[in-house]
């Protein structure tokens, strides 16, 4: 998909001199296959959307284990900046995991933007939202549902995720083991 085709898909009631402004602010460029976008720990000052390809968010402990925490399939837009940055440093790593193509903008030009008009600051803010729902909602799964109830749940709300991600990457997301993961697809 091209960068004012996913701008409209997420705000389709932009103003087209709106629309215009907000897509040429953005910078395309491609990322190959196991790139990290950002390391957990290192400055980062960009929004992403991810025009096409995958990329999985994890967080690692201090003896290097990481769990998968999310993830972005193209199109779409990756977690917004204010969800995985503190004081401006990465809490997560984004690890691209097919070619991708992505496009970037400041953080802090999307922030004028939306400052400047409340078109903007509402499409912003609903992706924000639309975030938000996204970790509430997992957060919820891992708290009430058994493993396999999860599995359902991971099914439901991401379709061809499962054929489309290492399985590895998503027993993490559901918080069990590569093992247990794999047990219970083959029972279900």
């Amino acid at each position: 998909m091209d960068l004012p085709s996913l701008i409209h898909a997420l705000g389709p009631d932009l103003p087209s001199t709106v629309h215009s402004e907000l897509a040429a602010a953005w910078t395309p460029r491609f990322v190959e296959k196991g790139r990290m976008l950002v390391r957990q720990g290192e400055a980062v000052t960009n929004e992403v959307m991810l025009l096409d390809g995958k990329i999985v968010s994890m967080i690692s402990d201090g003896e290097g284990r990481a769990v998968c925490v999310g993830f972005c399939k193209g199109p779409g837009i990756v977690a917004p900046h204010i969800s995985r940055t503190r004081e401006g440093i990465s809490l997560v790593t984004l690890e691209v995991t097919a070619d991708a193509t992505i496009a970037e903008m400041h953080a802090d030009t999307l922030l004028a933007m939306m400052l400047r008009s409340p078109d903007i600051r509402d499409w912003a803010n609903g992706i924000l939202r639309m975030e938000l729902s996204r970790k509430t909602d997992r957060e919820w799964c891992l708290a009430a549902l058994g493993g396999a109830d999860r599995l359902g749940w991971f099914r439901d709300r991401y379709p061809d995720y499962e054929a489309s991600f290492a399985h590895s990457h998503i027993a993490s997301f559901l918080a069990m083991t590569a093992v247990s993961f794999s047990r219970l697809r083959n029972s279900t």
